[in-house]
């Protein structure tokens, strides 16, 4: 099965480093780098608010475990949100890249 993989990151920088180490690994076939979005969130008992980078990775549901494991291994949060979304359809030659590329 092919996933989108959501990832907020702190900056850009994070985000570069966590989306080239991913792509060499083969873990993801592509990784956006989606800067200032805007963050509302529940933190320690208080509403709280970031500006964040957004990263929206596509790979396959058999890596989400190592990718989880390399993004908290990286990532500067004490929770980083790393969420996957079903990919339920597409283009066949796109999704036959994703796959060939992961």
């Amino acid at each position: 099965m092919h996933i989108v993989i959501l990832v907020t990151a702190k900056d850009e920088v994070q985000a570069q480093r966590i989306a080239e180490k991913l792509v060499a690994e083969k873990l993801v076939a592509c990784a956006n780098i989606v800067p200032g979005i805007q963050s509302i969130f529940h933190w320690k008992g208080k509403v709280d608010r970031a500006r964040e980078v957004l990263l929206v990775l596509k790979s396959r549901r058999r890596h989400f475990p190592v990718i989880v494991k390399t993004v908290k291994a990286m990532h500067s949060y004490d929770v980083p949100e790393v969420i996957a979304l079903p990919i339920i359809e597409g283009n066949k030659d796109y999704l036959n890249w994703l796959t060939e590329s992961t």
